[in-house]
């Protein structure tokens, strides 16, 4: 099922050989790693603020800088089980 999010509230991110789509809904946002084995997985997180999703993800854009996401990013897979391709428990 295609995503019916607005594309440009979409950040896209190459990591260590791995695609991670960055977006936001509602009032979180979420890294979807694309080129993963589970299809829809990835981490994410809230946030809080007043407005449209366009203003939060203006909002995400100015706090959240490529490096800092790529960080996050590395972090998430640094933490994969890769027998399971879920966080290791």
């Amino acid at each position: 099922m295609p995503d019916k999010r607005d594309e440009s509230m979409r950040r896209d991110f190459e990591v260590d050989g791995e695609s991670f789509s960055l977006t936001v809904s509602g009032f979180g946002y979420e890294f979807t790693w694309l080129t993963g084995p589970n299809p829809g997985y990835g981490f994410g997180g809230t946030l809080v603020g007043v407005g449209t999703e366009v203003d939060r993800a203006a909002m995400l854009a100015d706090l959240m800088t490529d490096q800092e996401a790529t960080l996050q990013i590395r972090s998430f897979l640094e933490q994969i089980d890769p027998a399971t391709g879920y966080l290791a428990d």
